[in-house]
């Protein structure tokens, strides 16, 4: 979730507006796409981690807590990337997910990922990472409903 907080200052700027960003993680093995992505993503107000593998992304999955995470489907083996999201899928903070895919007419991917993102539509996938942020901001807050009226 994306929230504004204010905070005072005792210096010469005064008041200053901090962010608290909606943190992602993305998982790229092509270092082209990975900082063009991260760029694009940072420069829409989310903070980024990026990962070069699967493993690497599982490591950072169980050290850090993430809103989003979006993984490229090849890696180092053709469905890596399905592992990272699977794993992130078990994370105890369920970070919402989606594979990153240039590869349209994959049909491993299209037949198993809830949510595909195709890079070259820029707003896009603003709007839908925006989306995916927002959906798993609402299922927990119903989880967390739903458990104070049990207890």
């Amino acid at each position: 979730m994306i929230r504004d907080t204010w905070r005072r200052e005792d210096d010469d700027a005064g008041e200053y507006r901090a962010l608290a960003l909606a943190r992602v993680l993305l998982v790229d093995d092509d270092p082209a796409s990975r900082l063009t992505l991260q760029t694009v993503l940072t420069a829409g107000g989310y903070q980024v981690d990026a990962a070069a593998s699967a493993a690497e992304a599982v490591g950072m999955l169980d050290d850090q807590a993430y809103e989003l995470v979006l993984s490229h489907l090849h890696l180092e083996s053709p469905d890596a990337g399905l592992k990272v999201l699977g794993h992130a899928r078990m994370m105890e903070n369920k970070p919402a997910t989606a594979l990153v895919t240039t590869y349209r007419s994959s049909p491993q991917a299209r037949s198993q990922a809830a949510v595909l993102i195709e890079p070259e539509d820029l707003p896009g996938l603003l709007t839908k990472v925006a989306d995916l942020i927002s959906e798993r901001a609402t299922r927990r807050l119903e989880r967390q409903m739903r458990h104070s009226l049990v207890y």
